[in-house]
């Protein structure tokens, strides 16, 4: 199911909760009811034998984020590691809100994370004839009625965590009465929120969840797979239960938020299994605390929020915590998947700090990503006696160094030296302070890879700002000959030959937002968005980078990891996006 199973996964209380499944049987008989004619086995279709079944079931409404990788993770990867299958479902039951172009992204993220579905791919749309059924069975049973007060009459008679709930003028209608209506609704005889179908539990119970929960609205809406057939759809707590029954799901997992909907879960699914129409044994819901980073937001409706008011550039913005826009940025899904299974699974919710997920990433990148000069902030460098060196001011110098310093394999970068150069503005001071050793009058500095160099002073234009650092190459000591020792030097500097620089466009990242929580206690999260998040600047990278694809990464030697814009990158116009610095890049 992955093309890269850890070795020794950590044990959890979700894995704990599956071996003992597995070791006693419980799992033993999860089949369809009835034969493979009926509306639960056309529903789901024929499934193939499996020792546990997960399901990853995202709403097509949007884009997956951080906190959705880890339920991709640990439900795609406990089927993996016990043998069993995971299912991608779209729970596609609200169709106002959901399309199409949803729907496509979340299947790239889930294969990017390196996880693959097989033939177990579902919409609970597939199922809406199967709910009807459903629906209508439980009302002949007495079990759900159509209740006609107003929206804002039912949340009043609803109670609340201290006052008991008032019972529906309508919940004693006769089931002949209820069907009938019911049907009028699914009929479209009746506008949008003029009724609904509620289950018959307990007004009074002290689980808000139970009292009379909705089972259908009406919604005249087209659905983005049904088309307009249906002018009802049902509630995803209704549906959710359901599909997982139809789909001999053995261990439904979710996040602590659903924790208070499981009795309304086991109940929908008993009260089907004794109408005959689910067979027992039933799916179990297990919740899990949620994966939450600091700095960041995860609402899908604050996350919408950022790109229509565009504080940000779209849902791949690199600064925002949605699969695509973390891609974008340079993530890779190994460091995803890492961060995933060093936070473990656990029955609370918890609170991580974001540099856990810099750190996997860069652990990542570190072994592999080849090296490159890069110079962000350009000031000239110019070498006064290279032609006095050299023979002719148009001679060019090769030069070289490993493209991975622990990589042999990955071969040499070569590139050139010429009479100018770029190096960092921060590389030259005119008096330095302590401990300073890199470019001031009378100092010496190895060019990385190239010579050895002394300062003798520097071009200012006329408000006294320095323009062009001035220096001589000291002769016979370029890296790697026999003289390169000669002179000792404390300090050595990065640079790209001016005339063979490529320039490029750089964009430097920070987080998104200046707080921990942002949107904690009900605060407006945008106050806290950061003015700094983005800044973009044109710096210069070295001649081997001329031919780099979209979405390639390396680390630039001194600044960090970086990688080639996917959408905005091309041979003419380069634009590299900083993924993570070289240690924590928050300066903790």
């Amino acid at each position: 199911m992955s093309h890269n199973a850890p070795a020794a996964p950590a044990t959890n209380f979700l894995r704990q909760r599956i071996e003992h499944d597995l070791e006693s049987g419980d799992l033993n008989g999860r089949h369809f009811a009835g034969t493979p004619g009926d509306a639960a086995h056309h529903a789901a279709g024929p499934l193939d034998e499996a020792r546990i079944r997960t399901r990853f079931p995202p709403e097509p409404n949007g884009y997956l984020h951080i906190g959705h990788a880890k339920s991709i993770c640990l439900n795609f990867g406990l089927a993996r590691d016990f043998g069993g299958a995971c299912h991608l479902r779209f729970d596609d039951t609200n169709p106002e809100k959901e399309e199409l172009e949803y729907v496509n992204a979340i299947k790239e993220m889930v294969q990017w994370l390196g996880w693959s579905w097989g033939g177990n791919l579902f919409e609970a749309s597939s199922y809406f004839d199967f709910m009807y059924a459903a629906a209508e069975a439980l009302i002949d049973a007495g079990h759900a009625y159509v209740d006609e007060q107003s929206a804002d009459e039912m949340r009043a008679n609803r109670g609340d965590f201290g006052k008991p709930g008032v019972n529906s003028p309508f919940r004693d209608r006769t089931p002949a009465e209820n069907l009938a209506r019911f049907r009028e609704m699914r009929d479209g005889r009746h506008a949008d929120g003029a009724m609904v179908l509620r289950a018959r539990i307990d007004m009074a119970s002290p689980n808000i969840n139970l009292r009379d929960p909705t089972l259908y609205r009406i919604k005249h809406a087209e659905h983005h797979a049904t088309g307009a057939k249906w002018c009802i759809y049902p509630m995803y707590t209704y549906a959710h239960p359901i599909e997982d029954a139809l789909e001999r799901i053995t261990h439904s997992i979710c996040t602590l938020e659903f924790e208070d909907q499981r009795p309304f879960y086991d109940w929908l699914l008993e009260h089907l299994a004794d109408l005959g129409l689910l067979a027992r044994p039933l799916p179990q819901q297990i919740e899990f605390g949620r994966l939450n980073l600091n700095y960041v937001v995860t609402s899908k409706r604050k996350l919408r929020q950022l790109v229509e008011e565009k504080h940000v550039s779209g849902w791949d913005d690199p600064r925002m915590p949605t699969l695509v826009g973390l891609r974008r940025r340079g993530f890779t899904p190994a460091s995803i998947r890492a961060m995933v299974e060093a936070t473990g699974a656990s029955k609370q919710n918890a609170w991580i700090d974001d540099t856990v997920l810099d750190q996997a990433l860069r652990a990542d990148l570190e072994p592999q990503a080849p090296r490159a000069f890069a110079v962000l902030q350009p000031l000239k460098l110019k070498l006064v006696n290279y032609a006095e060196v050299f023979g002719s001011s148009g001679h060019r110098e090769p030069c070289e160094t490993a493209a991975h310093p622990h990589k042999p394999e990955l071969g040499q970068r070569r590139f050139s030296l010429g009479p100018e150069l770029w190096i960092e503005a921060e590389d030259f001071v005119e008096v330095p302070p302590k401990g300073y050793f890199r470019l001031f009058p009378g100092n010496k500095v190895r060019l990385k890879a190239g010579y050895i160099v002394e300062c003798t002073g520097a071009e200012k234009d006329a408000d006294g700002k320095v323009t062009a650092v001035l220096a001589n190459v000291v002769p016979d000591t370029k890296s790697g000959t026999p003289g390169a020792d000669a002179v000792k030097v404390k300090g050595t500097i990065g640079w790209v030959g001016a005339h063979e620089a490529l320039a490029a466009e750089v964009r430097l990242y920070e987080r998104l937002f200046t707080e921990p929580q942002p949107d904690a206690g009900g605060r407006d999260f945008l106050e806290f968005v950061n003015p700094n998040s983005l800044r973009v600047v044109q710096g210069f990278v070295e001649p081997s980078l001329a031919d780099a694809g979209a979405g390639q990464r390396w680390q630039f030697e001194r600044h960090g990891y970086f990688v080639t814009d996917r959408v905005d990158h091309h041979a003419d116009r380069p634009v590299f996006n900083k993924i993570t610095g070289l240690k924590d890049s928050f300066g903790r």
